[in-house]
């Protein structure tokens, strides 16, 4: 029989997402681990301690204090190296931040865009004043100031300001060519929009043009590139990832057909039938079947 996939919402998301942001300071959440959707909120993150960086293609690795730049269409993990590990982190969605009317800035700064500097060393006066900015945001987060959430944004805007001005570090390892970096990103964007957990948010890009604007990339630069590393069109990868991912929702959810085809952003059911014919050769009625009788 099928079975419905958990979702379990923690306290912490539940509140980023009523939000539209966060700010907590790190050495009071050692203890615990919070996970949130980075493919919707941009993350701003001042550490102190020994960590190893990467993001898309380069990594870096440094002992000190670092001022670092997420950007949800970009893929990063983060490597704590050393014992003691302190600092600030601010997590933030367009829409909260769309209200101050520059939200289309932000994948153009070279702080969040593609080939820019998402990591900046610190100095200790810098750091001092950082600290200072983001003690000023938690505090507000916590009070009953009707206007706090602008006040929040101009805390964040302040801290892109002061980080524009800094030199910018050159520590980051080159790994791969411009054609191979642009592909590792194109296909870790394509996997965060995945799994589909719920069909009152269905999935939006679904193009290669959805995905080259995401990239601020033209979409045929994105497509040589994608075709020249990997042998297969950009169409294809989708195309494939969507299939793989219906065939989860068929097996292992107890959504009906339609549901499962809406939530992989398809209009109408015909539409989703036809394509999951077109990619396996048989129905989504088939698949569902045959899981139901096994």
């Amino acid at each position: 029989m099928s079975k419905k996939i958990e979702r379990t919402v923690s306290e912490f998301n539940n509140e980023l997402k009523l939000k539209g942001f966060n700010v907590f300071q790190i050495e009071q959440d050692a203890e615990s681990t919070r996970t949130y959707s980075r493919k919707d909120f941009y993350k701003i993150c001042l550490t102190t301690g020994k960590s190893m960086i990467h993001y898309a293609d380069r990594s870096f690795e440094h002992e000190g204090t670092v001022l670092f730049f997420g950007n949800p269409h970009i893929p990063y993990s983060w490597e704590t190296l050393s014992n003691t590990y302190v600092g600030y982190t601010i997590l933030f969605s367009e829409e909260f931040f769309a209200a101050s009317q520059r939200v289309d800035r932000l994948q153009q700064l070279p702080l969040f865009k593609i080939g820019g500097t998402p990591v900046l060393s610190i100095s200790e006066s810098q750091r001092l004043f950082l600290n200072s900015v983001f003690s000023k945001m938690i505090e507000e987060q916590q009070s009953n100031y009707s206007m706090k959430d602008d006040l929040i944004r101009n805390y964040i805007q302040l801290i892109l300001h002061e980080a524009m001005k800094m030199q910018p570090s050159e520590k980051f390892d080159k790994q791969k060519n411009a054609a191979s970096r642009l592909t590792s990103v194109f296909m870790e964007l394509l996997e965060r929009q995945f799994p589909i957990e719920t069909s009152e948010k269905p999935l939006t890009m679904r193009t290669a043009q959805d995905y080259a604007n995401n990239l601020s990339v033209h979409v045929n630069y994105l497509n040589r590139a994608v075709k020249e590393v990997t042998g297969k069109p950009t169409s294809t990868h989708i195309a494939d990832r969507i299939t793989t991912e219906a065939k989860a929702l068929l097996q292992h959810t107890d959504w009906n057909i339609s549901e499962i085809g809406y939530a992989l952003g398809f209009e109408y059911p015909t539409y989703f039938n036809n394509f999951f014919k077109r990619q396996t050769g048989t129905t989504p009625k088939t698949v569902r079947l045959l899981e139901v009788s096994s």
